[in-house]
C-alpha cells in the first residue's frame, strides 16, 4: 500500500494553492454511494463529507451531499447555507428531491437533512415508495456522500445497507475506537447482505504513526471477533486549518486547499479511485433494500 505520509510530502510540495474549480465529469459512470458514519458525535464525520465531496469535484465528479441526519442536520450549516427546503418535504411529498436540491458555490449540490424527524420507517406505504422513487433520482449524480447521525439507529443502518462503501469515522480517542468497533459489529450483525467495502478513516491524528496504530488496531479485532474485513483508507491531520474553516462555516478544502488536512482528503479520494465499487444490484434495488417490507 502506498505510504500515505510520503504522498502527502510529494502532494505539499506543489506550489500551485489556489482552489481549483472542478472540471466537467466525465460520462458513462455508474453512481457511487459513499455512506459516512461514526460510532459517535464529534469525531468530524460531517466535516470528512463535506470536504471528501469536494475534492471528488475536483477531479471533474458530479458529487451530491445527502446529510440523512433527521435529528440535527448540519450539512448547511458548514456551508453557511439555510435550505428553504430539506428531505421532510420529500418525505411528506411536499416536493421533488430536484426542488429541494441546492448546488453549492463550490461545484456540488446538498440535500438537506429533516431536522427533527425520527424514523424513515414510520413512513406510510405510498410515503415510501414516493420516497424511493425521488431518491432514485439522485443517479444522474457520479458519486453519492450520505452523512449519517452518529451512532446506531435504524436509519443508519438503512442508509449503510444501501451503499456501495461505508466509511467509518474514528479519533484515536480511546472511546471512539471503542464506539467505532461497536458501530462495525453492529453492521456485521444487523445487515443481513453486507455485500460493500467497510473502510476506516482516522481522523485528527498527529502523525502517521498514530493513525497506523489505530487503523492495525481495529483492522485485527473485527477480522478477529466479527470475521470481517475493514480496509485502512487513510488518515487526516489534527490541523488548525480545519478549525478555523468551521469557525467561517467553509470547507477546509476551500479555505486553505494546501494545509495538511485537505492534502490527507485528496490523498483518500485518490485511494477511493481505486478501490472497486462492489455490485450491490443496482441503485433502484440498493435503495429499496433501505425499507423493510420490500
Amino acid at each position: 500500500m502506498e505510504d500515505q505520509a510520503e504522498r502527502l510530502r510529494e502532494m505539499m510540495r506543489k506550489k500551485n494553492t489556489s482552489y481549483e474549480k472542478p472540471v466537467k465529469a466525465k460520462e458513462g459512470k455508474k453512481t457511487r454511494i459513499i455512506t459516512i458514519t461514526s460510532g459517535k458525535g464529534g469525531v468530524g464525520k460531517t466535516n470528512v463529507s463535506v470536504n471528501l465531496a469536494l475534492a471528488y469535484a475536483r477531479t471533474g465528479k458530479k458529487v451530491v451531499v445527502m446529510d440523512a441526519d433527521l435529528g440535527l442536520a448540519n450539512v448547511n450549516v458548514m456551508l453557511n447555507m439555510i435550505p428553504k427546503f430539506n428531505l421532510y418535504h420529500v418525505i411528506r411529498k411536499q416536493k421533488t428531491m430536484k426542488e429541494i436540491m441546492v448546488e453549492t458555490e463550490y461545484g456540488i449540490s446538498i440535500v438537506a437533512g429533516a431536522s427533527g424527524f425520527s424514523k424513515i420507517a414510520n413512513l406510510t406505504e405510498s410515503e415510501r415508495q414516493y420516497f424511493i422513487a425521488e431518491l432514485e433520482t439522485l443517479s444522474a449524480a457520479d458519486i453519492i456522500i450520505i452523512d449519517t447521525s452518529a451512532g446506531v439507529s435504524s436509519n443508519v443502518l438503512d442508509f449503510v445497507a444501501a451503499a456501495d462503501d461505508t466509511m467509518i469515522i474514528t479519533t484515536p480517542e480511546p472511546t471512539a475506537i471503542t464506539d467505532a468497533y461497536g458501530i462495525i459489529k453492529i453492521i456485521a450483525t444487523e445487515i443481513n447482505s453486507l455485500n460493500m467495502g467497510l473502510k476506516l478513516v482516522v481522523n485528527r491524528v498527529k502523525n502517521a504513526a498514530e493513525a497506523r496504530k489505530v487503523a492495525e488496531r481495529m483492522i485485527s479485532i473485527t477480522g478477529q471477533f466479527l470475521n470481517l474485513k475493514v480496509e485502512y483508507l487513510g488518515f487526516i491531520f489534527d490541523d488548525s486549518a480545519v478549525s478555523q474553516a468551521v469557525l467561517r462555516q467553509r470547507p477546509f478544502m476551500v479555505v486553505d486547499p494546501k494545509c495538511k488536512a485537505s492534502q490527507c482528503v485528496q490523498h483518500i479520494v485518490g485511494r477511493m479511485e481505486k478501490t472497486e465499487m462492489r455490485d450491490n444490484g443496482g441503485f433502484g434495488t440498493m435503495l429499496k433494500r433501505m425499507f423493510k417490507g420490500d
